[in-house]
C-alpha cells in the first residue's frame, strides 16, 4: 500500500487525505498547530483509519533515512510552497504536489475552467458555473470557492457525482504548487499587487498566474485591466479578450464586448446589457468574461441571458445587507485589498460612510485613498491597521476618520453618523454605509466569509 503524507489539517487538506485513502493510499496528514479544535479533527480522522500528527510537520530526509516508505507529498493552499519541510521533499525528488494538483490527477478527464487573477475570480466563478447549469450541463464550482477539489474528486471517485465541466477558481498559492493542470479555459480577471508577503516580488506572484493560463486550450484576458492589457498581448497573441468600452479594440473584433447597448461576442448579439443588474464597471468586466467562457464551451445565447437575468451576486462582494431608516448597508467584506476596495467605492452611491481596517497588505493604496476623498464623508477604522490607516489618510488630507477598533462599535457608530447626516442635509441624498476593509481578516476573524457574516448580523440588530 503506498504512503501518502498530507501537509495542513484545514479543509483542503483533509479532503486530500480523504481522497487518498479512499483510493487505497495509506495517508498520515499533519498541521505544524495543535489545538482543541485540531484535536477533535485528529480524533474524527484517526476514526476513519487516517494517522493525524499535530505540533509539526514530518522530517522527509529522517524517513528516507530509515527506509520508510514516501510515495506523495501533498501540501495545503495554507502550507507556503517554500516552508523547509516542503522544500526539504522537493529536493530530495519526492513527488510533492499541491491539492489542486493532487484532484487534477482524478479529474483531469473532465474539461475545465480555471479561473484566476488578484480580484474577480470568485463573481466570475460563481457566474460562469451559473450559465453552465442554466444550459443544462452538470458544472461545480470548486477550489477557492465552495467544496475543494479534492472533495469533488472523491464524489467522482465514489461515482455519486460525473461532472460535465469542473469551474475552479485558483489562488495563486493553489497554482504555485500545481504541476500539470490543463484547464480547456483559461481566465485572468485582472492583476494588481497582493500576497507579496507570501511570493515576496510582484513578478513572481505574476508567473504563477500565468502558469494557470500558458497551458489552457482557450484563454480569456480582461482587456479592461491595463497590465492584462500590456502583458497579455505579448504572451498571448491568440487570447479572447474582453472589453467594456470601445477601447479594447480586439474585444469588438473577436472577443467579448458591450456595443450599442448589447453584449456581444465576436460580432453577435448575447443578450441587452440591460439584462444585467450588479453594480460597477468591474461587475460588466467579471460579465464579459463569463460569457466568452459560456460561448467557447459552445453555450447558446438564450441560456446566458436567463442565467445571467437571475444572478444576485456572491456573499460578501458588494452585498446589500438591508435600509435601515432609508440607509443602505453593503457588505464588502471580500475587499481584501486597497485595489478591491477602491473598487467597492466606485460602485456604490455617494455620500459614503466607509468601514475599513483589518490586517494590513502590502499594496499601493493612492487610488484607494483618492476614491475615500472624493467619495467618503467619515471612515471608521478598525482591527490591525486601524493607526496605519489613520497616518495615511491625515497624510492624505482626509480628516474624518476615526479608530473604533471593532466591527460591533464601528456598525453603531456607522448607523449613528449617517443618520444624522440625513437629518442635517435633508435635501442630499442619503448616506451609504459600506464594510470595505481592504486587509485580510486574519488579526479578528477566520476569513472574511465569517468577517462578512458577523457585519450581516451586525446590520440585521439595528433597530
Amino acid at each position: 500500500m503506498p504512503q501518502a503524507y498530507v501537509l495542513g489539517l484545514g479543509q483542503s487538506g483533509i479532503s486530500a487525505a480523504k481522497l487518498l485513502k479512499a483510493d487505497g493510499w495509506q495517508v498520515t496528514i499533519s498541521d505544524s498547530n495543535a489545538s482543541p479544535s485540531l484535536e477533535q479533527r485528529k480524533l474524527d480522522l484517526e476514526a476513519e483509519g487516517i494517522a493525524v500528527e499535530l505540533g509539526g510537520f514530518p522530517d522527509f530526509e529522517n524517513l528516507i533515512k530509515t527506509s520508510q516508505p514516501v510515495d506523495l507529498v501533498a501540501v495545503s493552499p495554507g502550507v507556503p510552497w517554500d516552508r523547509p519541510e516542503v522544500e526539504q521533499a522537493r529536493s530530495l525528488g519526492l513527488d510533492t504536489i499541491g491539492e489542486i494538483e493532487l484532484a487534477w490527477r482524478y479529474l483531469k478527464h473532465i474539461p475545465w475552467v480555471g479561473i484566476t487573477g488578484t480580484n474577480g475570480k470568485t463573481t466570475v466563478t460563481s457566474l460562469t458555473a451559473a450559465i453552465f447549469q442554466a444550459a443544462g450541463l452538470k458544472a461545480i464550482a470548486c477550489g477557492n470557492i465552495g467544496l475543494p477539489a479534492c472533495e469533488i474528486a472523491l464524489q467522482v471517485l465514489h461515482q455519486q457525482i460525473q461532472p460535465d465541466w469542473i469551474i475552479a477558481e485558483l489562488s495563486s498559492y493553489q497554482i504555485e504548487s500545481s504541476q500539470s493542470v490543463k484547464p480547456k479555459i483559461g481566465i485572468w480577471t485582472t492583476f494588481t499587487p497582493d500576497h507579496l508577503n507570501r511570493h515576496y516580488t510582484l513578478e513572481n506572484y505574476r508567473d504563477i498566474k500565468a502558469k494557470l493560463i500558458d497551458p489552457s486550450s482557450h484563454i480569456v484576458l480582461n482587456g479592461n485591466d491595463p497590465f492584462l492589457l500590456d502583458f497579455g498581448a505579448a504572451m498571448w497573441p491568440k487570447a479572447i479578450w474582453t472589453g467594456i468600452d470601445d477601447q479594447v479594440v480586439e474585444a469588438i473584433a473577436d472577443g467579448a464586448c458591450i456595443h450599442d447597448g448589447w453584449v456581444k461576442f465576436r460580432g453577435e448579439p448575447v443578450f441587452p446589457i440591460s439584462h444585467w443588474h450588479l453594480l460597477g464597471s468591474h461587475n460588466r468586466q467579471n460579465l464579459l468574461m463569463s460569457v466568452a467562457a459560456a460561448k467557447l464551451a459552445g453555450i447558446g445565447s438564450e441560456h446566458i441571458d436567463r442565467a445571467i437575468s437571475e444572478f444576485q451576486g456572491v456573499p460578501h462582494r458588494l452585498e446589500h445587507i438591508r435600509f435601515y431608516e432609508g440607509i443602505a448597508f453593503i457588505n464588502d467584506s471580500k475587499a481584501t485589498n486597497y485595489d478591491a476596495a477602491e473598487v467597492g467605492l466606485r460602485a456604490v452611491k455617494p455620500p459614503v460612510v466607509l468601514i475599513a481596517g483589518g490586517q494590513p497588505k502590502q499594496g499601493e493604496a493612492s487610488a484607494w485613498l483618492e476614491q475615500i476623498r472624493q467619495r467618503a464623508i467619515a471612515v471608521l477604522l478598525i482591527g490591525e491597521a486601524a493607526p496605519l490607516f489613520a497616518e495615511m489618510l491625515k497624510d492624505a488630507g482626509f480628516k474624518n476618520y476615526e479608530i473604533v477598533e471593532t466591527l460591533e462599535r464601528a456598525v453603531k457608530q456607522a448607523a449613528h453618523i449617517a443618520h444624522t447626516r440625513a437629518h442635517n442635509h435633508p435635501s442630499q441624498p442619503l448616506p451609504t454605509v459600506l464594510f470595505s476593509p481592504a486587509c485580510a481578516s486574519f488579526d479578528q476573524f477566520a476569513n472574511f466569509e465569517q468577517r462578512g457574516d458577523r457585519f450581516r448580523q451586525l446590520c440585521q440588530e439595528l433597530s
